[in-house]
């Protein structure tokens, strides 16, 4: 009988098919519906740092006198106890009606004080926390080194607050990300991702404005993090989930090949819904039947960078291949 069994989150998962963090996840019925359709676990939408900043700003703009300063004080610790209580209260929900891991998630763009609520994420029954990390590197001024430490030091800060298992979701906007990858697995992670999505400008030429591109995915964008996943799942400890671009049984079996132990699929849900999970893995199930296959071990990085023919393909941007040859001419 086929296994589809692996272990991401420091969880045993039933299969590697994880619910992305997005706003799918922020509703217990649809928690319940990615669980009763097979996911292997479900990563709830975000509590969002910014979200508390921004609230906090927009209070605060245009005040300045010494007593509303004392105020804002108390005000700042009162919006993220209500965050917080709002998100405990989903993970708690979430958990009555989920039949597989729910995993907590946390978007952090600084390392400061108000980490220490991981705390309360743990004690609210989450199985697992992920830290979706990133610093978009627009400031001329901050050094990579900080951002490097902002990783490294967030990580630690949650690892020393919480006994259940950390993972952590990062971006591909790194110029040393094979070394960043290297000193996070350093510290017992988990589980990496690969990779987070954001928001990405546009221009509306009629109105000449600047204006919030599409927010889902295409199928296209599989083949970063795929190329990633096969250079570094042999080189860490820890294992690695595939995100971004991921929106069938095809991609799915892909990024297992390249070494990947679980996929996150958020933008394809939003089009097919959760019914399409059970979809994917009776995909998987008929390709691994088909191969002869009866785990996901049997396969799992067969084509990473280490065990691929032509394991160039992951180094070296292929331009080479199409528009060289000048040598021989």
């Amino acid at each position: 009988m086929t296994s589809l069994k692996t272990r991401f989150f420091g969880l045993e998962l039933k299969n590697p098919l994880v619910i992305a963090s997005s706003s799918l996840t922020a509703d217990p019925d649809k928690v319940k519906a990615f669980s009763d359709n097979g996911a292997g676990a479900i990563v709830l939408k975000s509590v969002f740092e910014e979200e508390i900043i921004n609230e906090y700003n927009q209070v605060a703009q245009g005040k300045s006198d010494s007593h509303f300063d004392e105020f804002m004080d108390y005000f700042d610790y009162k919006i993220r106890d209500q965050v917080l209580a709002t998100y405990g209260r989903l993970i708690k929900s979430a958990k009555e009606v989920s039949q597989v891991p729910v995993i907590a998630s946390i978007n952090c763009i600084s390392a400061g004080d108000w980490l220490q609520f991981a705390s309360q994420v743990q004690d609210a029954g989450a199985d697992a926390i992920e830290l979706n990390l990133f610093v978009m590197p627009f400031d001329p001024n901050r050094k990579a080194e900080d951002t490097r430490r902002f990783y490294l030091d967030t990580v630690k800060e949650i690892s020393r607050r919480v006994k259940i298992p950390v993972a952590v979701k990062i971006s591909s906007y790194f110029s040393d990300l094979a070394s960043i990858c290297n000193e996070l697995d350093g510290e017992k992670l988990a589980g990496i991702t690969l990779f987070n999505r954001f928001s990405s400008p546009d221009i509306d030429i009629d109105k000449e404005q600047v204006i919030e591109a599409g927010t889902l995915s295409n199928e296209n964008e599989y083949l970063l993090p795929l190329r990633w996943t096969g250079i570094l799942s042999p080189r860490l400890k820890c294992p690695i989930a595939a995100s971004t671009g991921v929106h069938d049984a095809k991609h799915v079996i892909k990024m297992l090949l390249a070494g990947a132990s679980a996929v996150q699929m958020a933008s394809v849900f939003y089009k097919k819904g959760p019914a399409h999970v059970a979809e994917i893995l009776k995909g998987l199930e008929t390709w691994m039947d088909k191969k002869g296959y009866e785990s996901l071990g049997d396969f799992k990085g067969r084509l990473s960078l280490t065990k691929a023919a032509n394991p160039a393909l992951y180094e070296r941007a292929q331009y080479m291949s199409n528009f060289g040859g000048y040598a021989g001419s």
